[in-house]
């Protein structure tokens, strides 16, 4: 029997180095299939920015990235005009004979004009995958910059027009929780949360990535992250730090994990000197 959309969607991103749970896959397969954005939630370190990348790596499209911050405008995230240039186009032409009216309109042409993440999207002449990282952290007004992007896939550019995207890019937009999203923006999206992974997909997620570790230290790392992520820690361990401390794992040449091991090691994880008392607390190595 052939293996379903959401399988081999499944199969596709395994190959680019993500697991990806069914509904992760179910949400990529109709994305790709009807052209939707997608605004990924949950919480800091689950996967969220690296499923962006892996779908850029799984179709072979460059990825284009816009890492919001608070403070975030027009001129950083959509388009702003090169003012030296123009600046230095107006001197050029100072003492030329061209008529005024003329040189102010030359010098809003697409040559002067520098594309930010947006409009670079837009405007790209194959298609992209656009990941808007951390929407959460824009404020309201920012946001509604987004609005026409994912509405219609286009920007507006007064002094040239209307730039409508050549290729419809693939959106991701990632967001931590730390504010609401406006129903505007939710409306255009396709929705999926991703929490922390459970024991058995970590540790495969582990193994994906550092072939060489033996499944029983994977299954052991997996665990105590796991009891780490439950204790009251101002930082959880992401899942890259998982990966990283089973790579420092493998370069101490550690068979199993020590209570020495792993106090040894434990800033790998975590990154407050008190999350690593309470964790050590947590994990009764105190």
């Amino acid at each position: 029997m052939a293996d379903s959309p959401i399988d081999d969607m499944r199969e596709r991103l395994r190959g680019a180095g993500y697991l990806a749970d069914a509904a992760t896959g179910t949400v990529v397969h109709l994305a790709t299939a009807l052209g939707k954005p997608v605004l990924i939630e949950g919480p800091a370190g689950t996967g969220k920015t690296q499923l962006a990348k892996s779908v850029a790596i799984m179709t072979g499209k460059p990825l284009i990235r816009l890492q919001c911050y608070e403070g975030l405008d027009e001129s950083k995230a959509i388009y702003e005009w090169d003012y030296r240039r123009q600046l230095l186009q107006l001197q050029l032409l100072q003492g030329s004979s061209a008529d005024a009216s003329l040189t102010a309109a030359g010098i809003f042409g697409e040559e002067f004009l520098l594309s930010r993440p947006l409009l670079a999207a837009i405007r790209s002449d194959q298609p992209v995958v656009l990941l808007v990282d951390e929407v959460d952290r824009l404020d309201t007004e920012a946001e509604a910059l987004l609005l026409e992007v994912l509405s219609e896939y286009q920007v507006s550019v007064p002094e040239l027009g209307t730039v409508t995207a050549r290729h419809v890019p693939q959106v991701f937009l990632t967001s931590n929780n730390t504010r609401d999203l406006s129903e505007a923006l939710k409306r255009r999206c396709l929705y999926l949360h991703l929490g922390y992974p459970s024991v058995e997909l970590e540790a495969e997620i582990v193994r994906l990535h550092v072939p060489e570790l033996s499944v029983h230290l994977a299954e052991e790392i997996a665990s105590l992250v796991a009891v780490l992520r439950g204790a009251d820690l101002k930082k959880p361990p992401s899942i890259s730090e998982t990966v990283d401390w089973a790579r420092t794992l493998l370069a101490l040449g550690a068979a199993e994990l020590t209570g020495e091991v792993t106090r040894q090691t434990l800033s790998v994880l975590l990154k407050y000197e008190r999350d690593i008392g309470a964790g050590l607390a947590e994990l009764s190595l105190a």
